[in-house]
């Protein structure tokens, strides 16, 4: 018989997001129309969105181009 793998743990961080308390409200007036949480809707409008860009390299240098040059010395 063969042993079985150990599942690797997955770790998650937390994330804190700010509303108001009209959008609270409809929050909570949707989750209660869905039968879910508010917890798994916000998880399920953002998933595509996180899903495939955990490999993305992001370029941060920006390098300012002078596109107007009135006084060129060339």
């Amino acid at each position: 018989m063969s042993k079985k793998k150990k599942k690797k743990t997955v770790k998650y961080k937390q994330v804190t997001i700010t509303v108001s308390s009209r959008q609270k409200k409809s929050l909570i007036n949707y989750c209660k129309s869905r039968k879910s949480t508010p917890n798994k809707i916000i998880k399920k409008a953002i998933r595509p969105l996180l899903e495939n860009y955990h490999d993305l390299e992001v370029n941060l240098t920006s390098s300012r181009v002078n596109q107007l040059q009135l006084f060129s010395l060339e």
